[in-house]
């Protein structure tokens, strides 16, 4: 059996360590980001913001500590988080008169401040985004997936009504869709979240789901109509034309450093990461082979090609250290390096070079006229490849034929019994929060979404068997 399916949480741990992205660090729950992860990080960050800056948004940023009474003004909002909070309760020698928490998120300091801000109509829409770190204290941690301090953005809007907010919910939903599909190559089913898995103080909260190679559920980001509840809770009010105070509707949403983790957990395989070309730090790595050091013209070729492949913005490494190619292979390989170029002494003489893609077990030979024009071509196709790979894996995962809670526990031992992943389940839900409960306990798996487009539709409930409100994904989640 292989190790992704044997011990996956050992493979992910392994994969990561291997690629050089991050370190652990002498306190619970919160890792370094070596150079490698940390550059995947700033490459989903400036695919995000050009969007949140076409679409209007501008970017601020809130303090890091935040009153406890402020968290008391939203009562749903505390008992979310309050198991999650650390606190500060001292400073330069002396018992502080407040506990400050370490952020969770910032709904309450920045309601606090918009409160001031927002005065007239004129004043509104206010459209902020804030790309910061936030504490959570969590008791299992997984690096990137789920660490105590992780970095996000964090998006906080005002609005005149309701009917503006819920479009700016569902335009940032539609935003992260767009970026975790193009960008990172990762399918994901977009739809409601149930009240029982909604954001601490959201009236509705909207989610996309993406599926890991071991069958588990990743949240991938999440977008919250709040309504009036923080700007009543805040007192944030404006002056309308018909010259009346009446509150803001707010919205929130956010996405963070766990779609690192997804990515990695999405495309890695046995030999471990793959990264899609367009997140990759290093997208193509040339590899002089053979008694190339006897023989200059091969160095000269690549230093070519790697500044023909610059100038067309395509981020190129090349590797002319004293290592054997057969380790160098292996290394880039580790790094989830997507192109590898290979040229030698007889590739020379043959005016070729040996391209080989992480993702595929063939070197395919390239014209050297070519070369440039190939590895262009190779980086988009595989940026596809990995996507249709992904999704077929998730469609043959999600099972639509469970209907009951005794169809759900068979699955469940069949599965066991012949080693494969439970996947998800799409099942039917009749809206009462019991009967989502007892699944969660029999099974381990909670209500991911209601989707959108869900591939069909359910009439009875999975747990009850009364008539389905709801088609809901179920599955167990990280």
């Amino acid at each position: 059996m292989s190790q992704q399916t044997n011990d996956f949480s050992k493979w992910y741990i392994d994969t990561i360590q291997k690629a050089d992205l991050m370190d652990y660090t002498p306190v619970r729950g919160c890792i370094a980001f070596k150079p490698d992860g940390y550059e995947l990080w700033e490459h989903i960050q400036g695919e995000m913001d050009r969007r949140f800056k076409e679409t209007g948004h501008r970017n601020a940023y809130f303090p890091m500590l935040i009153p406890e009474s402020f968290f008391q003004k939203e009562k749903d909002h505390i008992e979310g988080f309050s198991p999650e909070l650390p606190w500060v309760t001292e400073a330069a020698g002396e018992k502080l008169e407040e506990r400050l928490a370490l952020r969770p998120t910032s709904e309450t300091m920045i309601g606090h401040l918009y409160s001031d801000w927002i005065k007239s109509y004129r004043d509104l829409p206010v459209l902020i985004n804030q790309w910061a770190n936030v504490f959570r204290w969590e008791k299992k941690t997984l690096p990137f997936i789920r660490t105590s301090e992780f970095l996000w953005q964090e998006g906080h809007t005002a609005h005149v009504d309701e009917e503006d907010a819920r479009k700016e919910t569902m335009q940032m939903l539609n935003i992260y869709k767009e970026v975790v599909e193009g960008f990172l190559a990762i399918p994901v089913y977009d739809g409601q979240k149930t009240p029982s898995e909604r954001f601490a103080g959201a009236v509705d909260t909207y989610s996309i789901e993406a599926m890991m190679k071991d069958g588990k559920a990743v949240q991938a980001g999440t977008s919250h109509y709040l309504g009036t509840k923080f700007a009543e809770a805040f007192d944030i009010k404006y002056l309308n034309k018909e010259n009346k105070h009446v509150h803001v509707h707010t919205t929130s949403w956010g996405t963070s450093t766990r779609l690192i983790g997804s990515v990695i957990m999405v495309h890695g395989d046995e030999q471990g990461l793959v990264l899609p070309p367009k997140i990759a730090p290093t997208q193509v790595v040339l590899i002089p082979v053979g008694p190339w050091k006897k023989n200059p013209a091969i160095i000269e070729k690549l230093d070519e090609i790697f500044a023909a492949l610059k100038a067309k913005g395509i981020r190129v490494r090349l590797d002319d250290s004293d290592q054997s190619p057969g380790y160098k292979f292996n290394e880039w390989e580790l790094k989830g390096v997507p192109v590898r170029i290979e040229l030698g002494p007889r590739d020379l003489e043959n005016n070729q070079v040996l391209l080989k893609s992480r993702d595929e077990q063939d070197k395919q030979t390239v014209a050297l006229g070519e070369v440039v024009e190939a590895i262009e071509k190779e980086l988009e196709v595989m940026q596809t490849r990995l996507y249709d790979k992904a999704k077929a894996f998730r469609d043959a995962n999600s099972h639509t034929h469970i209907d009951s809670l005794a169809q759900l526990h068979e699955h469940l031992a069949t599965s066991e019994q012949n080693g494969t992943i439970p996947g998800w389940v799409l099942a039917g839900w009749c809206g009462d929060d019991a009967c989502e409960s007892n699944v969660k306990e029999e099974t381990k798996f909670t209500t991911r979404n209601i989707p959108f487009n869900p591939p069909t539709k359910k009439h009875t409930c999975i747990n009850c068997g009364k008539e389905a409100q709801h088609t809901v994904w179920f599955g167990r989640a990280y």
